[in-house]
């Protein structure tokens, strides 16, 4: 029995997951199954995970060699400027083997940093114009149409200045060195058996909450425009250490053919896209992240691939299933993209060593992988309600997909100890959030995606006074209390063209010339003070970590639409106005202030962990709720006009004191309490213990036992 093995102990996982969720017991033949179809490839790791080191183009021993994988090709050409971008014979690739790998040597001087290229791709009956499939740098192509491949090769390579931060993981079982926050160097990883630890725990132990800052660098800046890493590494970076964020979520960071995609139809896996800057910029970028204590993480997209052909892998070498399935399966109804053939060993060669080539090369510390619903179900989830356990185990169930993702959470946390994965994944499938060892998919955290529908659908659709108080707790908790998740009331989706943030939702046309702290406004006044109730319930009962996408902090009114045909190519609402947040003679700032101060009180308070939040009140009449969470009593009036006064609320005996008051000044409130006033309990006949307070309607307020 091979070292991995002895190391997945299928049966004890096995158990472990039912012990989660004793419903799973009925279930257990299909996850054994599924712990059966990974164990064989944990050994192979290093090598499925090794591509991007032979395939592309290269340097090696003082000369070029190029080398892609086309198992449908008859003959495949380099062409550029080198050959007057017409296929010749001295720059065709030889085929090494039946499997379908070509290779080419050329001359060190033969190529130039910052030449282009293409591939010509000959098969039977036809032939095509491609970008090879692991490029690692692809521009636009202006003397043509599309994209070029691009020679990169700058004489001084980057200098790394900063260290990891550290963000401690622990786990028992685990090497002391790597739960430190050190990093496995490229090349090397931790055995399988400190990863795959048969310790006794149930999740990893992150020892501080993330606090994840959602942001697109394109649509970063204030100018009409598309922003650079520069940009944002000057501009955006300290806005994010001072709100008290400490770790950045990157999307669009793969080179996409169509920007308004929002990077979700990516074409060049391995190419960091060239429209926000250089490689040495993007990296530059990550080292002054990580100077700040910042962790920066990947949004990847690994559920499909744009339909695109000379710039995609659609077609690549003639043929639709080279690396996608073939047939109707391999088109995505929704989002008219191709769907990967998770079942092909090169595939998961292609995939794994793309997450290993984010590592290695620009030391992400972590990814969101995008769509794992579309993947793990050939229905890709549409129109899926997802009410019965029976829907996580029938034949739609690609497990495949599952296997590539479990792989995928080895491979990440054998190459560093403190790496953090998320999955995307609005199914609710049991164990997407379990360690591998446990029977799971081995996913660090999953979206809480029910949370932000519920805020917009609630503020959208339902009368401030028939909000009720226990479907907001039910929706507010309801994670799997074993899988960590992040909480977030609204992310770049609630923002896209067609929908609307929060507080422009809330708040209407009055967004835009309401939001003067010398007016009172009436929809500004319950947008702003429903803003920071529906942030701060969000964050308070999260189970592991917080998102927050960019401006959406201080409220940015506006929606997100990128340059497109439909809007005249504009980049109007394809910017952050920074300069809103800046203004303290706007409600903007406040809300600004309000949130940095949120954050730094979680943080403090290490909030939110991966133990639920504690019930101690609700009240359906009077719109109240509250709960504790460690240390820390949050109490909510949801009420949009009764104030109440001396209201008791259960509490531990002892002497309270107010850590953050959503109706404060400073954060465009009414200054409605007395802030350093102390709160004592008292008993009442069978010695219950009681907090009495003054509530305020539409504000909430944070207490400590002193």
């Amino acid at each position: 029995m091979t070292e991995s093995r002895r190391f997945i102990d299928i049966e004890r996982a096995l158990s472990r997951i039912i012990e989660t969720d004793s419903l799973l017991g009925h279930y257990e033949d299909h996850i054994r199954r599924r712990m059966e179809n990974v164990r064989p490839w944990v050994d192979e790791l290093p090598d499925l995970s090794s591509g991007h080191e032979y395939f592309g183009l290269h340097q090696r021993s003082g000369k070029w060699v190029f080398r892609e994988w086309a198992p449908n090709a008859l003959g495949i050409y380099l062409k550029g400027d080198f050959s007057n971008w017409k296929p010749q014979e001295r720059f065709a690739l030889e085929k090494l083997s039946d499997k379908g790998i070509w290779e080419i040597e050329l001359p060190r001087d033969m190529l130039c940093h910052g030449d282009e290229y293409r591939l010509h791709m000959v098969w039977k009956g036809g032939w095509g114009e491609r970008i090879p499939a692991w490029a690692r740098r692809v521009v636009p192509a202006f003397d043509s149409v599309g994209f070029n491949a691009q020679v990169w090769n700058p004489d001084k390579p980057y200098e790394w200045s900063h260290q990891f931060p550290s963000f401690h993981v622990s786990c028992p079982g685990r090497k002391k060195d790597y739960s430190e926050g050190t990093r496995v160097s490229s090349g090397n990883f931790l055995s399988s058996g400190d990863y795959l630890s048969s310790g006794n725990f149930t999740s990893r132990d992150f020892t501080c909450p993330l606090f994840i800052y959602e942001c697109h660098i394109g649509m970063a800046q204030e100018r009409e425009g598309t922003g650079t890493f520069t940009e944002f590494r000057l501009n955006v970076l300290p806005r994010v250490r001072d709100a008290g964020y400490n770790a950045l979520q990157i999307m669009a960071l793969a080179e996409h053919p169509y920007y308004a995609s929002f990077g979700y139809q990516v074409s060049s896996f391995f190419a960091c896209s060239s429209r926000f800057g250089t490689p040495e910029e993007f990296k530059a970028l990550v080292d002054d992240a990580h100077g700040m204590g910042l962790l920066v993480f990947m949004d990847i997209v690994h559920s499909h691939a744009v339909k695109n052909q000379v710039e995609g892998l659609s077609l690549f070498d003639g043929t639709p299933w080279q690396y996608f399935h073939d047939g109707i399966r391999g088109k995505h109804p929704a989002w008219d993209s191709c769907c990967f053939d998770y079942g092909k060993p090169e595939v998961l060669h292609f995939l794994l060593s793309n997450c290993r080539f984010w590592m290695d090369e620009y030391r992400i510390d972590g990814f969101r992988f995008d769509g794992v619903t579309s993947m793990i179900f050939t229905h890709h989830g549409l129109g899926r309600s997802f009410n019965s356990y029976a829907d996580y185990f029938d034949s739609s169930v690609d497990e495949d997909a599952l296997t590539y993702l479990t792989l995928a959470n080895i491979l990440i946390h054998s190459l560093s100890g403190r790496a953090v994965t998320i999955a995307e994944d609005v199914s609710g499938m049991p164990g997407i959030a379990l360690p591998v060892e446990m029977g799971g998919t081995g996913f660090d955290f999953r979206y809480a995606m029910g949370l932000p529908d519920y805020w917009i659908t609630l503020v959208k659709d339902t009368p401030d006074e028939k909000w009720s108080m226990g479907t907001m707790w039910h929706e507010l908790t309801n994670w799997r209390e074993k899988e960590n998740s992040i909480g977030y009331a609204e992310s770049h989706d609630q923002a896209m063209v067609g929908d609307q943030t929060l507080i422009h939702r809330m708040a209407g046309p009055a967004v835009y010339h309401g939001m003067s702290v010398s007016r009172d406004d009436i929809a500004v006044s319950r947008a702003v003070a429903l803003h920071k109730m529906i942030r701060l319930a969000t964050l308070a009962s999260a189970g592991g970590g917080y998102l927050n996408f960019m401006g959406n902090e201080f409220g940015h009114p506006e929606w997100i639409d990128f340059p497109r045909k439909g809007n005249g190519w504009s980049h109007l609402y394809a910017r952050r106005q920074w300069h809103l947040a800046d203004d303290p003679m706007l409600l903007y700032s406040r809300l600004g202030a309000f949130d940095r101060d949120m954050i730094s009180m979680a943080g403090q308070a290490n909030i939110p962990d991966s133990r639920k939040p504690y019930l101690l009140h609700v009240d359906e009449d009077g719109k109240i709720i509250a709960f504790t969470r460690g240390e820390m009593i949050f109490i909510f009036n949801f009420h949009e006009a009764a104030s109440r006064t001396d209201y008791q609320v259960p509490a531990a005996p002892g002497c309270y004191t107010v850590v953050l008051d959503t109706d404060r000044k400073i954060y465009g409130g009414y200054e409605r309490q007395t802030p350093d006033i102390l709160h004592h309990t008292t008993t009442d006949y069978i010695h219950r213990h009681f907090l009495h307070l003054y509530l305020p309607a539409r504000t909430a307020m944070v207490l400590k036992r002193r």
